[in-house]
Formats: structure tokens, C-alpha cells, sequence
């Protein structure tokens, strides 16, 4: 088996990809190293992530109550304050980087009481390098805008409320 040098590099090794995880929203990495011959290291990094971004929002009352009900794996429709059993929540399609505006420094594409008309870009989620536009699902006003500009996002995560 390996000497001390390259246990030290192995441990390294995994510091790197547990980073890694974290800094591309990651929830599990697999990763196998064969040295030589009956010497290799197999490696696996996970993590569990929770689900609703809305904690990071202090200007919400109920942003509490769903995360704590999605930790506790209830379903959405027992939570009413959860923003994404809201009739008019525009949920992510995707895991992502949530971006506001086109471009830094650009004006958001939308703000609270906006009126957008079907098919507006509300805005854009980047995924594996890729800008994704989201277009309102429906016409009406912007009620609630429930991400961060550069926050993190899950898939089926309320983006916004339109009603």
C-alpha cells in the first residue's frame, strides 16, 4: 500500500473534491484512482442539500416553515405558507445558478409588481455553463420574488409568485 506522501496526497485529493461539490451545487461525486496494481483509491463524496432557498430571504415571515417542512420530507400541500403550493409560484425547471439581469450591472429583468405577458424572460438560470431564459408560464404581476441574484437553485424550487 501507498507510504505517508501519498496518504497526505489522497487526503488532499478529497479535500479537493468535497470542494469541488460545493462550489458547482453538487450532491454526490464518485471518483476511483488506480495507482498500480492492487493499489488504488476509490473514493465517494456526498452531501444532502436543503431544498428550499427561501431561508436566505430575511424580508420573508413564513421562509422558515418550508424548509422545515421539506426537511422533514412532508409533502408541499400539508405546508401552506410553503411558496411553491401557491397557485400562481413559478417553479425552477432545473438545478442552477439563478441570475436577475442579463449581464452584471444590467437592469433585472423583472422586480416585485412587474406586469409580464406570457413568454417574458423572468430570468436565467445558468446549468453546466448553459444561460437558460425562464419565461413566464402565464401573464400577470410579479408578487413575490423568492431567489437571490447568484444564489443557488433546485429543481421544482419557487423562483416567484405571479399572479
Amino acid at each position: 500500500m501507498g507510504n505517508k506522501t501519498s496518504q497526505d496526497s489522497d487526503v488532499s485529493f478529497i479535500q479537493a473534491l468535497a470542494e469541488l461539490l460545493r462550489a458547482n451545487d453538487l450532491t454526490e461525486l464518485q471518483v476511483k484512482r488506480d495507482y498500480a496494481e492492487n493499489d488504488s483509491l476509490n473514493v465517494r463524496v456526498s452531501r444532502q442539500i436543503q431544498a428550499a432557498p427561501a431561508p436566505q430571504q430575511p424580508i420573508m415571515a413564513q421562509a422558515p416553515a418550508p424548509a422545515a417542512s421539506a426537511q422533514m420530507q412532508a409533502p408541499a400541500a400539508t405546508a401552506p405558507a410553503d411558496p411553491a403550493a401557491h397557485p400562481g409560484a413559478v417553479t425552477s425547471p432545473m438545478v442552477g445558478t439563478v441570475y436577475m439581469a442579463a449581464e452584471p450591472g444590467a437592469a433585472a429583468f423583472v422586480s416585485t409588481g412587474s406586469t409580464v405577458k406570457e413568454g417574458d424572460t423572468l430570468l436565467i438560470i445558468e446549468a453546466m455553463k448553459t444561460m437558460n431564459h425562464i419565461p413566464a408560464p402565464r401573464a400577470g404581476t410579479v408578487k413575490r420574488i423568492l431567489v437571490e441574484d447568484g444564489g443557488p437553485v433546485e429543481f421544482g424550487a419557487p423562483l416567484m409568485i405571479i399572479e
